[in-house]
């Protein structure tokens, strides 16, 4: 701000600044002369200037008012849509192609599905709690394990690395995209992340026993027993993982319809259970206790993965009874038997001789036993009369029947980590 003084002294500068501000406003021709701005009425000068000082800002804004009334146009069509629809009721969710506002999770249609996105949310987990140290001590020493022992941890590494990692890409690539309720989206993206804690806790186990990561990570494509299993699986995935597959018809349905089978019923419901029966009776001998405390957290996992994917299969043939026609159940009831086959080969080929309690004729009478039950939940007859579980404490450990139980009484162990007893 210019003093009395100064504004003296610099009145020529000062009647220069004002003849080139009066020439922008345009309001006037008249020159502003220098007597004028000497004059003692000189404190009218810097109101001159005051009103000098907003001329850049020649406000157009106020014509873009009149536009106002356009600004809707800016929004989304899909949004736009949406202002004049009703608010979505239960009546118009379901579980695929379903036209109601997928961003609208309340009011839920299945509650089992929410419930077990809150039951997974309880029961949260990470590798790095579970103590490794006695693992690597067993695994270090040259008589600490078997041959056939230390085949079957780096097999059951192997494959369950590459498979869990499957299952995470036929999630977030297709079967989210494609479920079309919100609810069940929910537990998806919670399932999502449990699969890529699983992969974590096997590279936690390699990495903390010193493995060689690259034989372990590439048993899928060198191991014949693994990589059958993978690539079974990787056929079901390849028709829906196609960006511009949608459902919508009889032919798509069926597609999406095959993958959940696929990959709930064989993938992560019977090829999982020769390895986890494995590491998990090696537990129960105290051996790598570590790695088979991550292997007990994440089965329990999988059970819950295994429950719900079922839910979801029986929900899509109560509201489409149009894909569960005779051809499809035929369909079904091969991927299952064909999936047994694999494992059971699979068992032969990770155990040629008896260890750790079983062997592998107990193990393909214990496949038997689980495909029958996959079988019977998605409706469909029982193909092994009379199989029996050999392995009766893997009930307290795999049975769904015991989610519930382990989820009242023990979540905050599982949530730290704690180690869990063996009964």
């Amino acid at each position: 701000m210019l003093s009395w003084d100064d504004y003296e002294n610099n009145a020529e500068e000062a009647a220069v600044v004002n003849d080139a501000a009066l020439q922008t406003l345009n309001k006037s021709e008249q020159p502003a002369t220098p007597p004028q701005v000497a004059t003692p009425v000189a404190p009218e000068a810097p109101q001159v200037m005051e009103s000098v000082e907003p001329a850049p800002v020649v406000t157009p804004t106020v014509v873009a008012s009149e536009p106002a009334p356009e600004a809707p146009v800016a929004v989304s069509a899909e949004f736009a849509g949406n202002e004049s629809r009703e608010r979505v009721t239960v009546d118009q969710k379901a579980m695929i192609n379903c036209r109601a506002d997928l961003n609208q999770l309340v009011p839920f249609k299945y509650e089992w599905a929410w419930q077990k996105y809150l039951d997974g949310c309880a029961n949260h987990w990470m590798p790095q709690e579970v103590n490794m140290t006695a693992d690597i001590a067993l695994w270090k020493s040259e008589d600490g394990l078997s041959d056939d022992e230390r085949t079957i941890v780096k097999r059951s590494l192997g494959f369950f690395s590459t498979a869990d990692s499957l299952v995470a890409n036929n999630l977030v690539l297709a079967i989210y995209r494609l479920i079309t309720n919100p609810e069940c989206r929910q537990y998806l993206l919670r399932q999502a992340f449990e699969e890529a804690i699983h992969t974590h806790a096997y590279q936690y186990c390699i990495e903390s026993l010193g493995m060689d990561e690259g034989e372990i990570f590439n048993m899928y494509h060198e191991v014949p027993a693994v990589a059958k299993k993978a690539s079974w699986a990787l056929k079901y995935t390849q028709e829906i993982n196609d960006p511009t597959f949608n459902t919508g018809t009889l032919e798509t349905d069926k597609a999406l319809l095959k993958n959940l089978i696929a990959y709930y019923c064989v993938l992560e419901g019977i090829f999982f259970y020769c390895g986890f029966t494995q590491i998990l009776s090696m537990g129960r001998r105290n051996k790598m206790t570590g790695t088979s405390e991550q292997f007990q957290y994440i089965l329990r996992d999988e059970s819950m993965h295994v429950n719900f994917g079922i839910d979801v299969i029986n929900q899509i043939k109560l509201e489409n009874p149009q894909l569960w026609q005779t051809d499809m159940q035929e369909w079904a009831r091969a991927m299952v038997l064909e999936g047994t086959e694999l494992e059971i080969a699979y068992a032969r080929d990770t155990m040629p001789r008896g260890v750790l309690g079983m062997n592998a004729n107990m193990m393909e009478e214990y496949l038997q036993f689980i495909a029958n039950r996959r079988l019977a939940q998605i409706g469909l007859s029982e193909q092994f009369p009379g199989a029996k579980n050999p392995f009766p404490w893997m009930s307290e450990i795999m049975d769904l029947k015991k989610e519930k139980n382990f989820f009242e009484t023990r979540v905050t162990d599982y949530q730290t980590g704690g180690a869990l007893t063996w009964d």
